[in-house]
Formats: structure tokens, C-alpha cells, sequence
């Protein structure tokens, strides 16, 4: 029996936030902070929620881990992904919390953890091109409505 065919033993459920980062450039230009992940793809920087954290307590604590960013404000929640997908005999349903979190202090001191391709400061239009994931880009998309309506 291959592996796509195996049965599923169980379902785990994997509560997990993060931020789309953003910060404004000089010529008033917004760029969108991304990382590439371990299979090159580019995504926001997110994680797991550990025991007695909120998802805004963790989507804090995983930029700064993610990113090597120490100043950050996290305004708005953005909504919520729901991905799934097959780890040996589970299937793994991973809820993400989005929030909507402005860079601030020295943005340009990012640094990537060791298990990332990269990590980056794109323009909104690039960092759209960039994104594989459709559902984060729709997350991408409203946040950059919110900072315009709200002028943040």
C-alpha cells in the first residue's frame, strides 16, 4: 500500500498565528515582510501556539523568532486560514490566526532562522506575486485595505 493510500489513524489539530508584517518606506511606499520557507515557498512568518499564550501573545513571539524584528505593534486581526494536509497516518488541521502587525525601530536588522530559504521586505504588489499560498494573499489583500482606510 503506497503512502497516499494508507489510512488515516487520527486527526490532530494544530492551532498555530501569525502576522502579516508590514512597514513604510521613505517614499511613503508599503512593503510586506515574507519568509521562505524550508520547500521555497513564500509565506508570512507564523507558528504554533504554546500552552497559556493568545494567538496575539504568539504571533509576537514567532515574528521575533521568525524574523530577528524586536519592535513590532500588532493591530488588527485579519481572520483566520484553515489548512490541512497528511503527516504519516494523520491528518493535520491547522488553524492560523492572522493579525495585521506594523514593523517599527531598525526593520532592516532581519535575520532568518536556520531552517528558512530567506526572508525579505517586499513591495505590496511583489510580495502578492511572491505568495503561493491563495488564502494569504486574500489575508495580504484586506490587510493592506485596513492600513489604507485606516492610514496606519
Amino acid at each position: 500500500m503506497t503512502r497516499r493510500n494508507a489510512a488515516i489513524n487520527e486527526v490532530v489539530r494544530e492551532p498555530t498565528a501569525g502576522g502579516v508584517v508590514y512597514r513604510h518606506v521613505k517614499n511613503g511606499d508599503i512593503q510586506i515582510l515574507l519568509i521562505q520557507d524550508a520547500k521555497d515557498r513564500w509565506t508570512i512568518p507564523k507558528g504554533h501556539i504554546e500552552e497559556g499564550e493568545s494567538p496575539k501573545q504568539t504571533a509576537e513571539r514567532e515574528i521575533r523568532e521568525e524574523t530577528g524584528l524586536q519592535e513590532m505593534k500588532v493591530l488588527n486581526w485579519l481572520g483566520k486560514i484553515n489548512f490541512r494536509y497528511r503527516r504519516q497516518q494523520s491528518l493535520v488541521l491547522m488553524t492560523t490566526e492572522i493579525f495585521l502587525v506594523h514593523a517599527q525601530g531598525d526593520s532592516d536588522s532581519i535575520k532568518p532562522e536556520e531552517w528558512m530559504n530567506g526572508i525579505k521586505w517586499f513591495t505590496a504588489a511583489d510580495a502578492l506575486d511572491k505568495i503561493e499560498y491563495e488564502d494569504i494573499g486574500k489575508i495580504i489583500l484586506l490587510g493592506l485595505k485596513k492600513i489604507r482606510d485606516n492610514k496606519l
